[in-house]
């Protein structure tokens, strides 16, 4: 099973690898078929197998022979590992639809990554369908899980507290991002890191929200201290911030929970 998610996920890291490609060109996802980025000429099935087809080439183009980024198998590796993990984590207990779910947020996260890294910023094309996905995730998982107890005389009030749990950790990620955004004026926080905290909000809820922007603002800032003490920037040049605030995501996607419980047993002994 894990080899299937595996080859899966190269085919999905593939397919991820053109839409960053395709918003940097500003290009229809779905109109065409791939081309070299440099020669722009078609290619052909064999130049489309994922890790393969760039071991083969040498990391260039069949036709012109120009570089192909290394970006194109980071990101089909990077998109096969986590896939892998997310069912390493989630197929004991969670039916597949929300597996798929996971699937693909984590393929719109893998997009917005990548394309921050590169440009310093985050497409409300991918953005903007996150946020509506994680919405609309949340409401329909408290529809089925408490349907069944209205219809068995055992629902309560308070369990409504669940469903109000993500849409308030989100509002309170997206009011601390936009205070630093509105009184640094856009300079410490860009709007586009405003929406993704609403997002993780959405996806994490309370208190694993919490664990992903500690994880966030910490390896942010080992990082900058890092680019600045080895002169690779300076105290005023720009950094993405989107990256981290993605991997505070998986990580507290991944490990939230054991990091809370550990925190909880710190404090109360």
């Amino acid at each position: 099973m894990f080899v299937i998610v595996f080859l899966f996920g190269l085919v999905i890291g593939s397919f991820l690898n053109a839409v960053i490609y395709r918003l940097e060109a500003n290009d229809s996802v779905f109109h065409g078929r791939s081309y070299c980025p440099k020669c722009k000429h078609t290619l052909s099935w064999h130049d489309l197998i994922p890790v393969v087809s760039f071991l083969f080439l040498r990391g260039t183009c069949r036709y012109c022979k120009g570089k192909i980024s290394i970006q194109y198998p980071f990101v089909e590796l990077a998109t096969a590992l986590v896939f892998v993990a997310i069912v390493n984590a989630e197929f004991l207990h969670v039916l597949i639809l929300e597996i798929l779910y996971v699937f693909v947020i984590a393929s719109l996260l893998i997009v917005l990554f990548v394309y921050d890294l590169k440009h310093y910023m985050l497409p409300d094309k991918i953005l903007i369908p996150a946020i509506f996905l994680a919405v609309g995730h949340q409401i329909g998982v408290f529809c089925v899980e408490y349907w069944s107890l209205i219809q068995n005389g055992t629902f309560e009030i308070g369990v409504l507290s669940q469903l109000a749990n993500p849409f308030l950790a989100a509002l309170g990620a997206v009011a601390f991002f936009f205070a630093i955004f509105a009184v640094s004026g856009g300079r410490a926080m860009g709007f586009g890191d405003v929406k993704l905290a609403g997002f993780m909000g959405l996806f994490l809820g309370w208190p694993n929200i919490m664990v992903a922007l500690f994880a966030a603002f910490s390896v942010g800032a080992i990082v900058g201290l890092y680019l600045i003490f080895s002169k690779k920037k300076e105290m005023k040049s720009e950094v993405p911030f989107g990256p981290f605030l993605i991997g505070g995501t998986a990580c507290a996607f991944f490990f939230g929970n054991a990091v809370v419980d550990w925190y909880l047993r710190l404090v109360l002994v």
